[in-house]
């Protein structure tokens, strides 16, 4: 099993646990509302909240569910996850450390398996697909929910760049057509797509990461320097903040 305690990811994410539980953009939004009402009513015994973070889809989904397995390669996070579960009286979310490519549970031990904005940071997107269809029980639902790369070539372009240049753990978003073709030969079946946009309030973006003032503005010039068709698609503001394409996939 791949050692999990030599991290760059985890590393790089520690010190910013407590950023991402209090994260406006991560505790709220129609595609946590989306996750909830999927699970709501359904009787799920034990369900994998993959590639955990803060812990918010945990927090939604443990009062419908017997158990969450909250599970991230970020020690830092788990504790936040623990000490806020403890804090609003979840005691059926449970926590275990791993990286999504390298899961420590049993064939089919998972009601449901939901994964979101965490897949960008996945050193191999398809093992971690494969890996989460393996702990799927036959029948049931996974979700992923992440950040959709453009299909323009130039606008794909400009978003790795920014994405990278403030998290440097940032491995890659992928496109709709990517991440179709990777859940097919993961062995998921489509069941719902759901696109969306979601606004970047600038300061907040760069403040949940911690990203250095020389990287800020580095971003900051990318950005005034963009051409009118990435500023037109990204719809960049004059603080920076700006728009990205997000998409849900529900499978089975």
């Amino acid at each position: 099993m791949t050692d999990t305690s030599d991290s760059y990811a985890a590393r790089h994410y520690g010190e910013r646990a407590a950023d991402y539980v209090s994260s406006a953009v991560h505790s709220a939004g129609e595609d946590l509302d989306e996750i909830e009402q999927a699970v709501a009513g359904r009787g799920l015994r034990r369900v994998l909240d993959l590639g955990c973070g803060g812990g918010h889809v945990s927090y939604r989904v443990a009062p419908h569910v017997e158990q969450v397995v909250a599970c991230d390669v970020t020690p830092d996070m788990l504790d936040a996850v623990r000490r806020t579960a403890q804090e609003r009286g979840l005691s059926n979310i449970a926590t275990q450390q791993a990286f999504a490519e390298s899961l420590p549970f049993e064939d089919a031990s998972f009601c449901a398996v939901l994964c979101r904005f965490t897949t960008h940071h996945w050193q191999d997107m398809e093992q971690g697909l494969r890996e989460a269809r393996r702990v799927l029980k036959p029948g049931g639902i996974a979700m992923f929910i992440d950040v959709a790369a453009p299909s323009h070539v130039l606008c794909d372009s400009w978003l790795q760049t920014l994405e990278l240049t403030r998290d440097i753990s940032h491995v890659r978003d992928y496109t709709v057509s990517e991440w179709v073709s990777a859940l097919g030969r993961a062995g998921f079946a489509m069941q719902a797509m759901t696109p969306r946009r979601l606004r970047m309030a600038f300061s907040s973006w760069v403040a949940r990461t911690r990203t250095p003032p020389e990287r800020i503005q580095a971003i900051r010039s990318l950005q005034r320097a963009a051409p009118d068709d990435v500023r037109a698609y990204f719809e960049i503001e004059d603080d920076g903040s700006f728009t990205l394409d997000t998409v849900s996939f529900v499978m089975s």
